[in-house]
């Protein structure tokens, strides 16, 4: 009923490979696609002055609004000068994509002619983002 093998061959066993193997090849898999828990960039701030059509178009309640959108900590206000200044703080991804993308455009009255960015010191992101009175 069985085939038999000559008592000269010599047997060799090998492992069924793949029921040991696939669940610890998925869990290595696993472990090598999950990327190392990311550390979080070091917050940057920067002060703006923004220059233009800024004040009396919404421009402080605009930028508080998206700042926190964001994720930012800082402030804002009216300069006696026309301009608007603010102070941004936070994930340096997004406090550049506040100055390059959102604040060169705006709310919709808006005509903004120039954004002046400068360093500054980071804020401890529990303060939030808050409007300031004028200066």
């Amino acid at each position: 009923m069985f085939p038999s093998i000559p008592a000269t061959a010599s047997r060799v066993l090998l492992p069924t490979t793949a029921a040991v193997s696939r669940p610890a090849m998925a869990a290595a898999t696993a472990a090598s696609a999950t990327p190392p828990p990311s550390q979080q960039p070091a917050p940057k701030a920067v002060r703006v002055v923004v220059k233009g059509r800024v004040q009396g178009v919404f421009f402080r309640d605009w930028t508080v609004e998206t700042a926190r959108a964001l994720g930012l900590a800082g402030w804002v206000r009216n300069r006696r000068d026309g301009t608007v200044e603010a102070l941004l703080s936070g994930d340096p991804a997004k406090v550049d994509e506040m100055i390059s993308r959102r604040l060169p455009v705006g709310p919709p009255a808006a005509a903004v002619t120039a954004v002046l960015p400068s360093p500054a010191d980071p804020l401890d992101p529990s303060e939030g983002f808050q409007r300031k009175p004028t200066a």
